[in-house]
């Protein structure tokens, strides 16, 4: 894991959106097409993962039995499991759980949900604490939002619906230097060092949905 970084396995067959978005916000991507693969990537003792996003359905291993192998190997049985599932029956949801599944995401969902799911995931888990020294980092909520300029709101709100920033400047026709440094000046008047936390705060303050 990269100082600072945290390291996600996205095991999915369709798996582009994530693999595009998430280092946008961050997050160290690696990727598997299915259980068998994924599997055979956690038994490489070199690359140690935060978080795993497991899809359900997928060929060959679908997520359940994926689920399954990574709870019953002792150097993967800890590594925090968020399901990604088009699934919404409440008893497969349970069962998931049982068996070892620490959220869930259905799909389609909308990118912010799925950080923020992230963000509670890694905060409960051992990485979140070694990471901050055990004691929990907080997002802080006293900052003053009248202090992003109104093309600041708008760019933090494109980010939040999972804009990248050559999607925001097409979109709002500026160079996208410029909207590095909106970003930036956004970071530092929200009191964020990154793009998630800066839409998890825009969340919780219902700058954006």
């Amino acid at each position: 894991m990269s100082e600072g970084i945290a390291s996600l396995l996205v095991v999915d067959d369709n798996p582009k959106f994530l693999k595009d978005a998430l280092p946008m916000y961050g997050y160290d991507v690696t990727v598997a097409l299915d259980g068998i693969e994924a599997l055979k990537i956690l038994s490489n003792e070199k690359k140690l993962f935060d978080l795993i996003l497991l899809d359900v359905m997928m060929p060959n291993m679908d997520g359940w039995d994926t689920l399954k192998a990574i709870r019953k190997n002792s150097a993967t049985k800890y590594i925090p499991v968020i399901m990604i599932t088009a699934l919404s029956e409440d008893q497969k949801m349970v069962s998931g759980l049982k068996i070892g599944a620490d959220d869930y995401v259905v799909k389609p969902f909308i990118l912010p949900n799925l950080l923020a799911r992230i963000e509670a995931v890694l905060r409960r888990s051992k990485w979140q604490d070694e990471r901050s020294g055990s004691k929990e980092k907080k997002i802080n909520k006293d900052v003053n939002i009248e202090a992003l300029t109104p093309k600041e709101k708008e760019v933090l709100s494109l980010v939040g619906k999972g804009a990248s920033n050559q999607e925001i400047a097409d979109k709002l026709c500026v160079q996208d230097v410029t909207v590095k440094t909106h970003l930036n000046s956004i970071f530092k008047k929200l009191k964020v060092s990154n793009r998630t936390q800066a839409v998890l705060l825009a969340m919780e303050i219902n700058l954006i949905n």
